[in-house]
């Protein structure tokens, strides 16, 4: 498909029939007067007083359990940049269908104007006070496209602020994803992430939030060196915002050239086409490329592999590896919101990585193997779904239509929540918690 027709048929798909991806349907009956008397006056002020006596009703009598808001103001649209509230709406529904898709998550788009300051960048402060206001009606906020620096703030504040979850996907997702595939990498060449050279490419709040997550998991923060566009994150840098200051190192690299030779993993967050099959080669043996700028990706993977990687990645579905967000907040929220989380901490993000690359490795259903087969024809060609259970050096994380993954990340951060200490409802048996998760989010394919 050229450009054009993708421009064309995109826009078509949006326009077509009702506007937009999205619509609001009931989940009682309205069909007579008695059930008009049951959803609006009088009976409807019957829940109202209860949830007045006691605020904790308003889980029982509302959809607030299973609501989550999408929160941008338009300041980092997908690689558009600060393109405006209004512009990145039709991203925010693409939220929404993703949530209720996957996990049979209610999401609603809110995208916030008038929080900018006078050069049309984030005001922190009025951002998190018009979503704080939005409280009283989610179970959970997906922060999304809110530009760097500002996004680390909003985050922080809001989750110290409010009693539910609050995730800037952005930062965490692919963190998280990218960790699972790192996870399954490092077993595949017998490398421990103690000992491994990180390179990273692309300081904003993805790369930011990646290299202090991949710290959590064990990699070393003085193995790890991290560039922006005026190159090497270093200690001679006044330009630095407090957020990348943390990885300053002190070191005679000054470009991503010098900075990745001997290095055993390189993840890339930036621009496309900057990194060379040279910068490659003078990679560490047996290395790790996840080139994750899209559509364009700093390095192609056939490329890479070419160049001597043992195994590469993208956030493209036209390639294996692919390091996509749907792998990771439909299953966390599924999970945060059926144990009444009071936050996604760093112990539920850890399981949702390990979840997924626990799944990668696994024996596959004959039922499962079906539905990737018709999802993913290419790859069923190659047999890629017909091996042996086993790690694969193009499969290291699963595969998003794969009808496995929400239920199993989902279980694993319920249990996370539980043991952390931060969920206020217990689940006895997540053997039939991730069951039915399984069940109900098959009725939404």
């Amino acid at each position: 498909m050229t450009p054009e027709e993708l421009k064309n048929k995109a826009l078509e798909y949006h326009a077509s029939g009702r506007p937009g991806k999205i619509t609001v349907l009931p989940t009682k009956s309205c069909a007579s007067a008695d059930d008009l008397s049951l959803a609006y006056t009088p009976g409807v002020a019957q829940p109202c007083l209860e949830i007045k006596e006691n605020k904790e009703d308003v889980w029982k009598y509302t959809a607030r359990g299973n609501m989550v808001a999408v929160i941008s103001d338009g300041t980092a649209v997908l690689g558009l940049g600060n393109i405006g509230a209004e512009a990145g709406l039709p991203v925010m529904e693409g939220k929404a269908v993703l949530f209720k898709h996957f996990a049979d998550i209610d999401a609603v788009p809110i995208c916030l104007n008038r929080v900018a300051n006078a050069e049309g960048r984030t005001d922190t402060d009025k951002l998190i006070a018009a979503a704080a206001t939005l409280e009283p009606s989610f179970g959970g906020f997906n922060l999304e496209d809110i530009a760097s620096p500002a996004c680390f703030k909003v985050e922080r504040e809001l989750k110290k602020m409010l009693s539910i979850p609050v995730f800037h996907d952005d930062q965490h997702g692919t963190a998280i994803i990218s960790l699972a595939a790192i996870l399954n990498g490092l077993k595949a060449v017998g490398k421990k992430i103690g000992e491994c050279r990180f390179v990273v490419n692309g300081a904003g709040a993805a790369g930011l939030a990646c290299s202090k997550f991949y710290l959590t998991a064990g990699a070393k923060l003085e193995n790890m060196i991290l560039c922006d566009i005026n190159g090497v994150l270093h200690t001679g840098r006044t330009d630095l915002s407090e957020e990348q200051q943390m990885f300053a190192r002190d070191t005679p690299f000054r470009t991503l050239a010098e900075a990745i030779k001997g290095a055993d993993i390189f993840l890339g967050f930036s621009a496309p086409n900057c990194v060379t099959a040279d910068m490659v080669r003078s990679m560490n043996r047996d290395a790790i490329v996840f080139a994750m700028a899209n559509p364009t990706p700093e390095i192609f993977p056939d490329v890479a592999i070419a160049a001597g990687a043992k195994l590469a990645g993208t956030g493209r579905s036209d390639y294996p590896n692919q390091i996509n967000n749907v792998l990771g907040f439909p299953g966390i929220f599924r999970g945060a919101l059926d144990v009444r989380a009071k936050d996604i901490n760093e112990e539920m993000k850890l399981a949702a990585s390990a979840a997924l690359a626990e799944l990668a490795t696994s024996p596959i259903p004959e039922d499962v193997r079906a539905m990737l087969k018709q999802a993913y024809p290419a790859d069923a060609a190659k047999g890629m779904f017909d091996r042996a259970p086993g790690l694969y050096a193009d499969m290291v994380i699963p595969k998003p239509f794969d009808p496995r993954v929400v239920p199993h990340v989902a279980r694993m951060v319920a249990e996370a929540a539980m043991k952390s200490g931060v969920a206020q409802i217990m689940i006895d048996d997540l053997d039939a918690y991730e069951a039915e998760v399984a069940r109900r989010i098959s009725r939404n394919r």
